[in-house]
């Protein structure tokens, strides 16, 4: 009997060493905190001959974002501002940043810039324009010997 309640004791205290190894489930992995930096997803491919980039903006007013394109950086810049409401008690979770942002690419040469559109719908920002001629995808032939 002794031998069994040694095993017990060493299962407990392997598992208490291993759930410190681990967050439980009500324990956030990572909050961001003030300094953290938020910056929106994007995606960008040829589509229909057009270059078309996607970005996250959820939550922010499409008329707050400006869009720019010199020489061939495209950069987007907004803010994710921070409702004021007065709380009352302590958040349980919080993963959400706020602030402002900026995120730049390089477009490919060619792009003209007079020609760049922007919509937004359902928090996805869609920058389209002409995609260049190199940019149109070339078939190759796959010689069979």
């Amino acid at each position: 009997m002794r031998e069994v309640e040694r095993i017990e004791r060493d299962m407990e205290a392997m598992f208490d060493r291993l759930g410190e190894d681990f967050p439980s489930f009500w324990e956030p992995r990572r909050v961001l905190g003030p300094t953290d930096q938020w910056v929106p997803a994007i995606e960008s491919h040829v589509e229909d001959g057009n270059l078309i980039v996607k970005v996250d903006i959820p939550g922010i007013d499409p008329k707050e974002v400006s869009i720019s394109v010199t020489d061939n950086q495209l950069t987007i810049e907004g803010e994710r501002k921070h409702e004021k409401k007065e709380e009352k008690g302590d958040y349980f979770y919080r993963e959400l940043a706020y602030g402002k942002f900026s995120r730049t690419m390089t477009l490919p040469a060619g792009v003209e810039a007079d020609k760049v559109k922007a919509t937004c719908k359902d928090g996805v920002l869609q920058i389209t324009m002409p995609a260049p001629k190199a940019l149109a995808p070339k078939r190759i032939q796959v010689q069979a010997k």
